[in-house]
């Protein structure tokens, strides 16, 4: 489904949208884990739309920072999809750069705040 680098930037992207802090980043939180199992479901429709924005996603790290997204510093990562989500983007995106990065976000808090029996929200780290 996701190529290898593809599942790096995944990584990346969700611990850049919740970072750790007092409780664990959105990948050890399990969002990572919510995600897939959501795309075997719910958002199976949105597949063709991850993989496509994480291409871009690598390819706007490369045309920025000659490095993959997963490679950059968090500050570098942090500027990059500040960059993304006004729309002011180097590399040629193949979907709405934007609207990828907001489509991101809110399922990545989906997976945070979701039921631990989704996969997400690993031993009710979200309810403190």
């Amino acid at each position: 489904m996701f190529t290898e680098q593809q599942k790096q930037d995944l990584e990346a992207l969700i611990n850049c949208i919740i970072p750790a802090d007092d409780y664990p980043n959105g990948w050890d939180a399990g969002v990572g884990e919510y995600l897939f199992r959501q795309f075997e479901g719910d958002l199976q429709d949105k597949i063709a739309d991850y993989q496509a924005g994480l291409s871009s996603l690598y390819k706007e790290a490369q045309a920025n920072y000659e490095q993959a997204f997963s490679s950059l510093a968090e500050d570098q990562q942090t500027a990059l999809l500040t960059s993304i989500e006004k729309g002011q983007v180097k590399a040629d995106w193949t979907v709405d750069p934007a609207a990828f990065f907001a489509m991101a976000v809110v399922h990545c808090t989906e997976g945070y705040y979701s039921n631990p029996e989704n996969g997400g929200n690993q031993d009710y780290v979200a309810r403190g």
